[in-house]
């Protein structure tokens, strides 16, 4: 098969303990899953089911400890970092059983869901979608995954950003509103997962504005951290 324009290269994550790479095809992202970040949002946590919106491929960036570069985007001047528990699709389905959901994960990893605050509340308080707050390219640093057979699936463990080395976000996963088994099985009689899915699993209180040359510097107990610069 020959194609009209050149194929876009396919985005791909490192994986932690080997050389291999796993393929990213779709980012579903669980909007207000901590409790207190949906009150600081100005929604109640306890009357609402969970809900999703989706960033394209090309948001995931590798990112780890070595530090990356991402860029201020544009048309922007609120641009907020959102720590995240990521968990990545190894086996697809659908409706999918929760007591059976956490077998179709491959592995998790650290990730930001960087946000273009403005647009996205503009876009909401009209009754718009959020596109251009939530979906654009290089909006999702993600670390190395590290797979389930060699972690398990963590079910308690500290999440926190700094910015600067200042401290902007700390919480627990033990918070999360609906969990990892609970969130894939919801989805997943909505959408039917593939391999390569991504799902990054939403973010506790405090996030916040960013600004150029600053670093954020993300972390999971027990996975591998991410450190990530706005471009200045």
């Amino acid at each position: 098969m020959t194609y009209a324009i050149a194929q876009p290269a396919q985005v791909a994550l490192d994986i932690v303990g080997t050389d291999d790479q796993f393929p990213v095809n779709r980012v579903f992202c669980v909007g207000r899953n901590y409790a207190a970040h949906a009150r600081e949002m100005g929604r109640d946590p306890d009357r609402e089911k969970p809900f999703f919106f989706m960033k394209p491929a090309n948001a995931v960036v590798q990112a780890g400890e070595t530090e990356i570069t991402i860029p201020y985007p544009p048309q922007t001047s609120n641009f907020h970092h959102e720590i995240e528990l990521v968990a990545v699709i190894g086996t697809g389905g659908k409706d999918i059983a929760i007591d059976q959901a956490l077998e179709h994960v491959y592995g998790y990893a650290v990730g930001l869901d960087m946000t273009r605050r403005d647009l996205q509340l503009d876009a909401r308080d009209k009754g718009r979608p959020w596109e251009f707050g939530k979906s654009f390219s290089k909006s999702a640093p993600i670390g190395p995954i590290s797979r389930v057979s060699d972690i398990g699936h963590p079910d308690k463990a500290a999440i926190a950003v700094t910015v600067d080395g200042q401290t902007k976000q700390s919480s627990d996963i033990d918070m999360l509103i609906w969990s990892v088994a609970e969130s894939i099985a919801y989805l997943s009689q909505y959408e039917t997962l593939e391999p390569g899915d991504v799902i990054m699993t939403g973010t506790p209180e405090g996030v916040g504005a960013v600004k150029p040359g600053q670093v954020m510097h993300g972390t999971i107990e027990g996975l591998t951290p991410i450190t990530v610069r706005v471009a200045g």
